[in-house]
């Protein structure tokens, strides 16, 4: 199994609109994130993709416009489901998975109506959405996935376990039950949006604690802002199992 990381970036991608920090004004291209979002290749004829954000098109363009099977939604923040009418080349001939919380899926029909209406105009995108529970598996192509509970501040939103791979983003806080659930994985993707403490988002020491509670043999952070600092100057803070992961970057899951 591979994933790819098709954006790293918060809300606001960096470099940030209208900033002049070190890191917003760095030449190394490996400052320059999209809003965060994964595609995980379980096999080569089954590719998920977690979130699909406003930098989708953008993203798939980079890396060759992959087929799709469907696409796992963590919550509803515009960062994470911006980019879902242009799912559209997905849609044909037949209405594309989604698999979300039935809230998310509720702010979906009240974003794009024109994807659910009863008389649809031509070319329009189309979605068959599956509701998902958190800890409820579910299967998608033969594909287990178990969706992960965390908090997003005051929102119950999930992470997901495919296989070996644990994908967590925009949590602030995590129950110890889905501690359990991903201990010893092979792979753990988990944000870590700055430094400083943030009331939504964990920052990078309480993600690397829960990195050290989860005994992954490897983990990435994701979803980071500018506030995170240089890359060059954050890698000697982090354990040799723990890596910033950056746009475009692949890695193979055991």
């Amino acid at each position: 199994m591979k994933l790819i990381f098709l954006g790293t970036g918060t809300s606001t991608g960096v470099p940030q609109i209208g900033c002049n920090c070190e890191v917003c004004t760095s030449k190394d291209p490996r400052e320059k994130r999209l809003r965060a979002s994964v595609l995980v290749e379980v096999r080569p004829d089954c590719n998920l993709l977690i979130d699909c954000g406003p930098d989708f098109r953008e993203q798939m363009l980079r890396i060759g416009s992959p087929s799709l099977n469907a696409v796992l939604l963590t919550h509803s923040h515009y960062d994470h489901v911006g980019g879902i009418d242009d799912l559209r080349p997905y849609c044909y001939p037949d209405s594309f998975p989604v698999y979300c919380q039935a809230d998310v899926a509720k702010d979906l029909r009240e974003r794009v109506p024109y994807c659910f209406r009863e008389h649809l105009y031509p070319g329009v995108p189309t979605f068959n959405i599956h509701i998902i529970n958190p800890n409820e598996t579910f299967t998608v192509d033969d594909v287990q996935v178990t969706p992960l509970p965390v908090m997003h501040a005051r929102l119950p939103i999930v992470g997901f376990r495919i296989g070996n791979l644990a994908y967590i983003t925009d949590c602030s806080e995590m129950p110890r039950e889905t501690l359990e659930k991903i201990k010893g994985v092979d792979t753990l993707v988990i944000n870590a949006l700055r430094r400083e403490p943030h009331m939504s988002h964990m920052n990078l020491e309480q993600a690397l604690d829960v990195i050290k509670s989860a005994t992954p043999r490897q983990a990435y952070l994701t979803h980071l802002s500018h506030g995170m600092g240089l890359i060059d100057d954050t890698i000697p803070l982090l354990p040799d199992n723990v890596h910033i992961a950056t746009d475009g970057m692949t890695i193979n899951i055991q």
